[in-house]
């Protein structure tokens, strides 16, 4: 099987170094750099076609939604093997900064989503919530088309569609977690620096409790750019007796154990069609505080979604601050979700993607 990613950073090399490490499948992985996202949209299968000697020596071609699979498989010609498109994000839905929306909106990032969706061969999605995202996207981009507009779109792109969750790193099976609670209890932020996990919200509650007199600790992760939201040099100021770890950690080993100390994980974001962070961090233990959006629903069991979400920046303060002050309440559910994301692990997650994809071949 030949994987090509365009965007080897994040979320993106995550899965695809997790996938290629426990499949059974002879996998190939073509990668470039995660730098200019909008020339890799549409420059990275002419790449990627100069460095492959033969594409028809490949059962299989998997490729991630940074790339132009219609140009990928109009220049490979007939010798083209099935190919499978995997989204992680769509360039419709993935919600515009407000650099950006001072700008003309561009509409082509959207349309090779589009047209690389019609030209694979399947269509797998991270999420239920990225699935029908997508799918209105979809919808509202055809009505801004000037007549003739294409008919039926939508209905071949969904009857390819299909939801196959990403994996984690970690281990299937550990011990029971959450045993210890920290002196005072951390809150963990283990997303990628950028506005759309709206950290504003984030650090607005956090300096709410610090005013109440509410004692936490605060280890603060995820990787950032060269260009971040300022309210993160503002945090690490007016935080500063918190904060026992401000930075992106290298070493895995070093990044889990945190995970493990922590108490509560934190999101306020308004973009996220799967969450591998989340589900780390509530892997090794961190109670969960979520938005009621998004795909977080979908994988948080349901008998405990009024104890994890939150829909306004009072009720996030109220759950936050229970959690902070009475830290030994919820180990038997902070256990009980951990095992419950046991079934995100690669080691488990892999079996599904191989078998899928023997059927294709």
């Amino acid at each position: 099987m030949l994987f090509l990613e365009p965007f080897f950073g994040g979320s993106h090399q995550d899965f695809a170094t997790g996938f290629t490490a426990h499949s059974r499948h002879d996998i190939t992985l073509l990668t470039l750099a995660p730098e200019y996202w909008r020339w890799r949209m549409r420059t990275a299968s002419l790449h990627f076609l100069q460095k492959i000697k033969q594409v028809r020596d490949y059962d299989l071609v998997f490729a991630t939604d940074m790339m132009d699979v219609a140009q990928f498989k109009a220049l490979a010609g007939p010798d083209c093997p099935p190919l499978v498109l995997y989204f992680h994000e769509n360039q419709m839905s993935y919600p515009l900064s407000a650099r950006a929306r001072q700008r003309k909106p561009d509409i082509d990032a959207g349309l090779i989503n589009i047209n690389s969706a019609l030209a694979a061969d399947q269509i797998w999605f991270n999420s239920h919530f990225h699935l029908t995202a997508f799918l209105k996207e979809v919808r509202h981009l055809i009505k801004q088309m000037p007549a003739p507009r294409p008919k039926n779109m939508v209905d071949q792109i969904q009857k390819k569609a299909r939801v196959v969750y990403p994996g984690c790193r970690f281990p299937s099976t550990p011990d029971t977690l959450a045993s210890a609670a920290q002196t005072p209890p951390l809150i963990i932020w283990n997303h990628r620096w950028d506005y759309d996990k709206q950290p504003d919200l984030f650090f607005k509650v956090l300096l709410r409790l610090k005013k109440k007199g509410i004692l936490f600790g605060l280890v603060v992760l995820g990787e950032k750019y060269d260009r971040y939201p300022a309210v993160f040099d503002q945090a690490r100021e007016r935080l500063d007796n918190e904060i026992q770890v401000f930075g992106y950690e290298p070493s895995r080993k070093a990044y889990e154990k945190w995970l493990a100390a922590g108490q509560v994980v934190v999101s306020t974001a308004i973009q996220e069609n799967f969450g591998i962070s989340v589900v780390e961090a509530v892997r090794f233990g961190c109670f969960p505080l979520l938005p009621c959006r998004l795909s977080y629903p979908e994988l948080m069991p349901e008998k405990l979604h009024p104890d994890i979400f939150f829909g306004t920046e009072n009720q996030l303060v109220e759950k936050l601050s229970f959690h902070l002050q009475q830290p030994r309440a919820c180990v038997d559910k902070r256990n009980e979700l951990s095992r419950h994301m046991q079934a995100f692990s690669w080691e488990i997650r892999t079996l599904e993607f191989d078998d899928l994809l023997e059927t294709i071949t």
